[in-house]
This record gives C-alpha cells, structure tokens and sequence, in this order.
C-alpha cells in the first residue's frame, strides 16, 4: 500500500514507518518538527530512517538515504492548502494520523496548541480524506479520554463523557468528528486509545525518560500521587503491531448494530475505537524498580500528590482487539526498560 503516516518524527509514528518499510509498504512521512521537546531526539529519528535534517525544508519532499520506498515531508496539519494539496498529488491507499499536540500537563497552560494540531489539524485530515479518495483512516487517541471513570479495566464500551485535560478532549473530540465522516462519506475510520506507550526513541517528557535521565545524572526525580500510580505501560514494538493489522483491516459497520444501548466503540457506521494497551498494569514503584535494575542504581525519589489532569490508574481492555485482530502484546516492562536504556546510553553517549 502506499501510507501517509502523520507523526513520523514522533515516537510511534516513526516506529510505525520502520515497520511498514520494512515489509515493502510505500510511505510518505510527515511532521511539523516542533520544539514541544527536545529537537535533538526529532532529527535523530528522522536520521535513523534516512532523511538529513539539514535537507528538510517546510513543504519539500525529501527522500530517504536508506528506503527508497520512503519520503518525508515537514507540515503542519493546520496547514490545509499544503495538506489538500500533499493528498492530490499522491493519491494515498490509507492514513495513519498520529500526529498531535502531546501531553497531559502541557494542555493546562497551552490550550490554543491542541485546538490547532487535534482539532483543526483532525478535521483537515478527513477533509482531505473525503475529497481525494482515501477511504482507510486509522489515528491516535488515548486512554485520557477516560477521565473520572474509575472502572477497571477501561473498555470502549465505558462512557467517556468527563474528561479531565483539554488533551483527552480534544482526543474524544477525535473519536466523533471521525465518527461523523464514516456515517456521512464512508470514510473507515479507526480510532486506537494508546496506554502509556514506552520504548526507545521515547518522547522526552515521559516518565521513563525523565527518570532514566535523572537516574543516570544523580538526580532526584518527582513521584506524583507519592508512587501510588497504576499504569498499563504498553511496550512501542506491541503498539506497532496492533496499529499495522488495523490499518491491515480496516473498520467495518456493525451489522448487528442498534442505536439504544448500543457499544459506543462501533456503528452501523464504518468505524471502530480500540484499546491498545498492555493488559497488565503496573504499579508506578515497580516500574521506577525496573529502571533502577537497568541502570543499577537506585534513583532518590520525591513523593509529590497526584497533578490536575491525571488520572490515579489505567488498565486496558483489549478483548475486542484480541478477538478481532489477534492482538496480543508480548514484552515484558523490565525487557522493554532494558531496551530503552540501551538505546538511550547509545544515542546520548553516557
């Protein structure tokens, strides 16, 4: 197929990339490259997929050194003329739309930033979508957008009505403008609410980043909610594997579907939201232990209450994944920190 993946400078987006490349997929990559982190992380994946840093130019193609099946282009989805014209030029067989203004916190003190990437930028993809033939569109949402339901595990079927970040609103925002655009033009719309996503190339402003770094520099890191956090941290290489077969199998109207009562998480539609996640989640001191045995150290620790925004644990229901598609994640959290250690000892040479 040929792909567009919005996010490929990102961290699942350019994993993403390195696995639909790998077995033959033509992919068209995008990205902003803004400088919500650091920048050096950004260019040091686009370099690992081969596009020069010092060739990107706002709106260029640039090809890749190491696929020749790969080319990258930095946009910003507000930018609909670019968009429109990127979809009309190439002709996409499917979208995946990952990229988006990241990150509980920083939606508490930059809230137009997440109007324009996941709102207006959402809405351009579809747009594009509708008008230039693309009829497979898998993206990213979150497990945010469960908000105050303290119900565990979370399933789709679940009411997602109290969020309680203006990310996780925007994300549920997502989910029913996608929504709209199945019912209305026959769009296939797949949304997949991610949990806690970890792995090399990680995005700096994550809790195992920030903690291997401060673990590794001699520093004291801040444990909110004083450690007691449940999260069901989902190893990068399982998430890519569940979004490839959702792209592999796009979403399809519930035959059976009744409107009372029904599973918000499908449609006579065609459309469809999915957990992905680990399905095992782990106490927020336990996964900080798994960190100390990589690095072998231990990391002195500031207990702090739990931050507006977050949410005190979350727990994943896959059981529509695994029935669906045959999703089962495989990596265990202290392999995956393992991994992300190595990589981040490598790529920042300590």
């Amino acid at each position: 197929m040929k792909i567009l993946i919005t996010g490929t400078a990102g961290f699942i987006g350019f994993h993403l990339a390195q696995k639909l490349l790998a077995r033959g997929d033509e992919v068209v990559g995008l990205d902003s490259i803004n400088d919500y982190y650091d920048i050096r992380v950004k260019h040091g994946r686009l370099a690992e997929t081969g596009i020069n840093s010092d060739q990107v130019q706002y709106g260029q193609m640039v090809q890749s050194t190491k696929h020749e099946n790969y080319r990258f282009v930095q946009l910003k989805l507000e930018d609909k003329a670019e968009l429109d014209a990127l979809f009309e030029r190439e002709q996409f067989d499917a979208v995946c739309n990952l990229a988006a203004q990241a990150g509980v916190r920083y939606s508490l003190e930059h809230p137009q930033a997440y109007i324009d990437a996941n709102i207006v930028g959402f809405l351009n993809i579809l747009e594009a979508c509708r008008h230039f033939g693309v009829k497979n569109l898998s993206y990213a949402s979150s497990s945010s957008v469960y908000g105050l339901n303290e119900t565990l595990p979370f399933s789709t079927s679940h009411n997602v009505d109290h969020p309680i970040s203006l990310y996780a609103a925007s994300k549920k925002s997502n989910e029913l403008m996608a929504h709209t655009y199945s019912h209305l033009f026959g769009i296939h719309t797949t949304g997949l609410r991610f949990f806690t996503v970890y792995g090399p190339w990680g995005r700096p402003d994550m809790a195992l980043f920030l903690f291997t770094k401060a673990a590794l520099e001699g520093r004291t890191i801040d444990v909110f909610n004083n450690g007691n956090m449940l999260r069901d941290f989902t190893y990068v290489d399982d998430i890519v594997e569940g979004i490839t077969r959702v792209i592999d199998n796009p979403a399809q109207p519930a035959t059976d579907w009744i409107e009372k009562g029904a599973d918000a998480s499908r449609s006579s539609a065609p459309y469809k939201v999915y957990n992905i996640g680990n399905n095992n989640p782990v106490k927020l001191m336990d996964f900080i232990t798994a960190i100390e045995n990589a690095v072998g150290k231990e990391i002195p620790k500031n207990l702090m209450p739990l931050q507006a925004g977050d949410v005190p644990a979350t727990f994943a229901d896959v059981t529509d994944l695994v029935e669906d598609l045959g999703y089962k994640p495989s990596t265990s959290v202290q392999d995956g920190i393992n991994k992300f250690v190595a990589w981040y000892r490598d790529f920042f040479k300590c």
